[in-house]
């Protein structure tokens, strides 16, 4: 398992390539839905640089979601999705997720995680200021991401396991099974769209679970 991990981050740290060093432009109102930036300052040759990591979710001009690390500023670093990017005592993660991004932190030498911090502007540090100011109203909205996530996941499993069900080897061995729930057309794209708008709001908050953010996308 450990060589299958390092031979990954070795895979992952190949991707990112020297960049043209072009400015970091500023984060504007309408960058929300398309534009994450995340920063954090560490101290190089003994003064605090600036790292700031851009993901574009629309992709480049090819379509490629790709994530950038400017420092200073400038930018460095370019890879494709997910990323490793080498930094002065250990590295930076970035990875995406269906509704949004999935992490992004610092990883030391010595194994402390950190996370990076969104842009005040952005969707994320708009998220993270509703938090800090509100924090029970966030709790709340949190909360009621998960249920919705749930429902949905409920939902969509119980009318799956129908049709697979009657497949005839595994209707011989098990049965079949009829969903005791059948929902209304409306209350299966309210639900849709719940689950969707709640995947972006952990999204926000860099939260992610497999089963639940997962299950979001399909």
């Amino acid at each position: 398992m450990t060589v299958l991990a390092g031979w990954n981050d070795r895979r992952l740290a190949r991707r990112a390539r020297p960049a043209d060093g072009r400015p970091l432009r500023p984060f504007r109102w309408w960058h929300l839905l398309r534009r994450s930036l995340l920063s954090t300052t560490l101290e190089v040759e003994g003064r605090p640089v600036v790292h700031t990591v851009e993901v574009r979710h629309g992709g480049d001009s090819d379509g490629v979601v790709r994530a950038g690390l400017y420092v200073d500023g400038e930018l460095r670093l370019q890879s494709r999705l997910p990323a490793r990017f080498p930094v002065e005592g250990g590295h930076i993660e970035v990875r995406r997720g269906p509704a949004g991004l999935r992490t992004c932190r610092l990883v030391t030498l010595d194994g402390e995680v950190r996370s990076l911090q969104p842009d005040p502007a952005s969707a994320e540090g708009r998220r993270l200021r509703l938090a800090r100011r509100h924090p029970r109203a966030s709790a709340l909205v949190g909360a009621f991401s998960v249920l919705l996530l749930t429902a949905g996941l409920v939902v969509g499993a119980l009318q799956a396991a129908e049709p697979v069900s009657q497949i005839p080897p595994i209707a011989s061995t098990l049965g079949t099974f009829e969903s005791p729930w059948r929902p209304p057309v409306w209350l299966n794209l309210a639900l849709g769209l719940g689950a969707a708008l709640a995947a972006v709001e952990r999204a926000l908050r860099l939260k992610y679970h497999w089963l639940l953010d997962g299950g979001a996308a399909t």
